[in-house]
């Protein structure tokens, strides 16, 4: 089973940054399947709401995207070689307080449920 692991949350002041970091095993995966053909998602879930996606990637870093609300202030990147994903947060906001997921899945995409792979979530904590 692919284990996906998250780290770099934390609580920070408003304005400031994290750094998430998704750490990816390379073992698990379909025979013929590796890292790279897998689209990853940044999630995010604060209490009381559903979980919605932040920003996602695709194998290659081809297709990029980001929801509204985190875009210009969000930076989502990924290295193949390390089978790991970045998520580089600026100018943060109490908003952006939740518990922050980072899932793989087969496709480019923003609906939760194509999203097979999840780690266990960090949490991010914007204060005053």
């Amino acid at each position: 089973q692919v284990q996906v692991v998250e780290s770099g949350g934390g609580v920070v002041q408003v304005g400031g940054s994290l750094r998430l970091t998704c750490t990816v095993s390379r073992s698990g995966f379909p025979s013929g399947l590796t890292f790279a053909d897998y689209a990853v998602g940044w999630f995010r879930q604060a209490p009381g709401k559903e979980r919605e996606v932040v920003a996602h990637i695709s194998g290659k870093s081809v297709n990029i995207d980001y929801i509204d609300s985190v875009a210009g202030r969000f930076t989502i990147s990924r290295d193949n070689t390390k089978n790991t994903v970045y998520l580089q947060m600026n100018s943060l906001k109490f908003e952006d307080t939740a518990m922050y997921y980072c899932a793989a899945g087969r496709y480019f995409s923003t609906s939760v449920s194509d999203y097979k792979f999840w780690g266990q979530g960090t949490q991010v904590t914007v204060s005053s």
